[in-house]
This record gives structure tokens, C-alpha cells and sequence, in this order.
């Protein structure tokens, strides 16, 4: 999936000098509370995940009315940064007649409405499940619980929240993607063996006639000597 990227970042983080005895424990916790599945503009992206390595044991005490430690690391940050045009994955959590809103990653929200879903799928109800069904390929359905790839038109930073497309040919059910892509190899091996095929036969073919007329010839010229020599005697 698109827009997921690792970054190496140096960081000073800052704790309370009452956690001086405790301080990887603190700096962890102030990770997780100020960094964890918030938008970062430093990073212009949503950190996912970290793995801090740090420098020193030490902490700088920091001026100021209430000092603190500050503390120096560095860290690989898991990154979400989704662009537009940008090809997602996720899990639909709701259906209607006008919108499919999803769950990236299990924590971001996504909508598609009506007029970014091309004009193949319809929405039917079947067994009392809304689906979103299409009408060129009768087994690619979209339903509650299914994983879609869908394109990215707009992220929201504040909210966390983004506007999909299922305009693309190549976005849809990710199980009717991938089912529909190994037929199509499929086919093309088998259509690329076809001609392989066909190809060694034209080649033994004309190999055969080759080695037919290479024999007549030598036929006539072993005729054509013996009547030479006929005549001379």
C-alpha cells in the first residue's frame, strides 16, 4: 500500500525532573502521548510506530519557571502520508446508497460518495446486505467487511479523515483484484504457449521442407550425373 514511509528523526524530549530516576520509561510514555497516530507537520505525516535508540543515559535540565530534562534521541518513525492520486487500502465499515466509508489502518476514516464511484458497480440490496455490485463482472462485489483499493483525493490532517475515488479501473474489491489479475496472467501464459506452439510448429514445417528439397536436389544432381556419365561411355 501507498503512502506509508520510514524516517529517521533526531528528537529532544522533554520530562519532569521528578522522572529523573525513571527516565527511558518517561520518555516512552511522553513518545506515545504526544507523537503515536497524531499528524506531525515536522514529519508531514501521521507516526504510526518509532524505534528510539538513545545516545545518552544523561539529561540536560532545561531553563525555565518549571525546569525539565531534556533528553536526546534517535528514532526510525512508521510514517502515514497519504497524497492525492495515491492508492489505499481498507476495510468498509459502512454502505449506503450514496457513500462506502472505510477504515485505514484501523484508525484513519474513509468516504467514497456516489460521484467518485464509477458507473459499473450499483447498489443493490441481496439478502437484506446493501452491496455496492458490478455489472460488467458479476463476482466483483463490494459489502460491508470488504478489503477495497481505492485512490486518494483529499486527506484531512486535523481529522485524520480522507476522500477516496473508486474511479479507476484498478481500484475495487482487493480479492476480485487479485483473483481477476491471476486469470488475466493466466490467460496471457496460456495465450504466449499457444503461440510458442505455433511457432515451433511453422519452424518444424518449414525445417521439413527444407530437407525435402534439399533431397530432391540431391536426387537430381545424382541423376543428372549418372546420365553425364552414360552418355561419355
Amino acid at each position: 500500500m501507498e503512502g506509508l514511509r520510514v524516517a529517521d528523526a533526531d528528537l529532544v524530549v522533554y520530562i519532569h525532573p521528578s522522572k529523573a530516576n525513571k527516565i527511558k520509561q518517561a520518555v516512552l510514555r511522553q513518545l506515545s502521548s504526544a507523537l503515536l497516530f497524531q499528524f506531525n507537520e515536522n514529519f508531514d505525516g501521521v507516526v504510526l510506530a518509532y524505534d528510539e535508540q538513545f545516545q545518552s543515559n544523561k539529561a540536560k535540565i532545561t531553563p525555565g519557571i518549571v525546569p525539565n530534562l531534556g533528553v536526546k534521541l534517535k528514532a526510525k518513525l512508521l510514517l502515514f502520508s497519504p497524497k492525492p492520486d495515491m492508492l489505499l487500502e481498507g476495510k468498509v465499515v459502512k454502505l449506503g446508497k450514496e457513500s462506502i466509508h472505510v477504515i485505514v489502518l484501523g484508525f484513519s476514516s474513509a468516504a467514497i460518495t456516489f460521484e467518485d464511484i464509477r458507473e459499473e458497480f450499483k447498489y443493490k440490496t441481496k439478502h437484506g446486505e446493501s452491496v455496492f455490485a458490478s455489472m460488467s463482472h458479476k463476482r466483483h462485489v463490494i459489502k460491508v467487511g470488504s478489503m477495497i483499493r481505492f485512490l486518494v483525493k483529499s486527506f484531512d490532517e486535523e481529522i485524520l479523515h480522507i476522500s477516496g475515488s473508486l474511479i479507476p479501473p484498478h481500484t475495487g474489491c482487493i480479492r476480485w483484484l487479485y483473483r481477476h489479475t491471476i486469470e488475466e496472467v493466466s490467460q496471457l501464459d496460456r495465450s504466449l504457449k499457444k503461440q510458442r506452439e505455433k511457432d515451433l510448429e511453422v519452424e518444424m514445417q518449414e525445417q521439413d521442407t527444407q530437407v525435402d528439397a534439399a533431397f530432391t536436389s540431391s536426387i537430381h544432381r545424382h541423376k543428372s550425373k549418372r546420365k553425364r556419365t552414360a552418355e561419355e561411355s
